[in-house]
């Protein structure tokens, strides 16, 4: 589960969600050959968002990630549902291009109960309920647009 807040966790994790699903649906090559003699293994999923900075909004968005996604990743992360998450900057950003990308590194990705239990014990850890979140992440939008968010997987060569 990405914990982040309101929206954006449920977009998160819905978006991961179908992504892997569409992902291992669309691969052509037959499950067999993802054996021995395939040159590619199977790795980590990485959840990359992009996030584009409002007018004067940067320093607050950094000052939020510094303090609530920080503390929210290293819940993740002490649990096991998450294995890194790391802030990349974008230093030749083009036009429409986002400012920075937030990335969670999973070994695997939950679905059903299991996510939902996570969810509970995430709302629980908080002090808080998914109305609050949502309320929060509105208000985040006065300074940051989430311009995409995709779920790469790793292939490792052997």
């Amino acid at each position: 589960m990405v914990v982040a807040k309101g929206n954006e966790m449920k977009r998160t994790v819905i978006a991961g969600l179908l992504t892997a699903l569409l992902v291992s649906a669309s691969i052509t090559v037959p499950d067999r050959a993802w054996a021995t003699d395939w040159p590619l293994a199977q790795g980590d999923y990485w959840e990359v968002t992009g996030v584009l900075f409002k007018e004067g909004g940067g320093y607050a968005y950094s000052e939020w990630l510094a303090k609530e996604w920080k503390a929210d990743q290293e819940f993740a992360k002490s649990k096991g549902w998450i294995k890194d998450y790391k802030i990349f900057g974008n230093t030749h950003a083009r036009k429409g291009e986002a400012d920075l990308y937030l990335v969670v590194v999973y070994n695997r990705l939950e679905a059903g109960p299991d996510n939902e239990k996570r969810g509970d014990e995430y709302l629980a850890w908080k002090k808080t309920t998914s109305e609050k979140m949502e309320k929060e992440s509105g208000n985040r939008a006065q300074f940051r647009e989430i311009l995409s968010t995709q779920l790469l997987q790793e292939m490792k060569i052997k």
